[in-house]
């Protein structure tokens, strides 16, 4: 016996559950920054905030633009800077940059293999991290140590697999939007 396509509950719950998939990207880019300061003792801990930030940009603006608006960017950008990284807007800025630069690529690179995809990737954190360096080197009138700047290009090239692997299984899954 044929039936027809299966109703889907109308309401509260499916409004809920719509914007909870929506809000996922930011919910999860901002509940990571705070899991990463938490304090572990880990060696290098503190560079994992902007690489964190720069996969979640990344990603998200490649795969799910509408998901995360420039304020929630700009916001963990401040986050940043509140968190003593570095001065006050600084990664707010570079972070925004960074959110322009892949949306402005973002037809040709989201069709591309991961590899290509990761490579970019790759390129943009290190341009991000050296220019937060150079920043950082001209508004404290000397030239900072230059180690925190290749841990975070390390960090970027070995992490954006896995961060990325978790958000593509979000992506397809329970943060899919269209599947709510």
């Amino acid at each position: 016996m044929a039936r027809g396509p299966i109703a889907r509950p109308t309401g509260f719950w499916r409004q809920l559950d719509v914007a909870a998939r929506y809000t996922f990207p930011a919910a999860s880019m901002m509940l990571g920054l705070f899991v990463i300061g938490m304090p572990f003792g880990l060696p290098g801990q503190a560079e994992l905030w902007p690489v964190y930030s720069i996969a979640c940009v990344y990603f998200w603006s490649l795969y799910r633009p509408a998901s995360l608006p420039a304020p929630v960017v700009a916001l963990a950008g401040v986050l940043l800077g509140l968190l003593g990284l570095s001065p006050l807007g600084l990664w707010a800025v570079l972070l925004l940059v960074l959110q322009g630069v892949v949306l402005a690529a973002r037809r040709r690179l989201a069709q591309q293999p991961f590899l290509l995809t990761w490579l970019v990737f790759c390129g943009l954190a290190m341009a991000c991290s050296g220019l937060a360096w150079i920043l950082e080197s001209l508004l404290t009138l000397k030239m900072l140590p230059a180690q925190p700047l290749v841990i975070e290009a390390l960090f970027s090239a070995g992490l954006y697999p896995a961060v990325a692997g978790f958000f593509i299984r979000a992506h397809r899954g329970p943060a899919a939007v269209e599947l709510a």
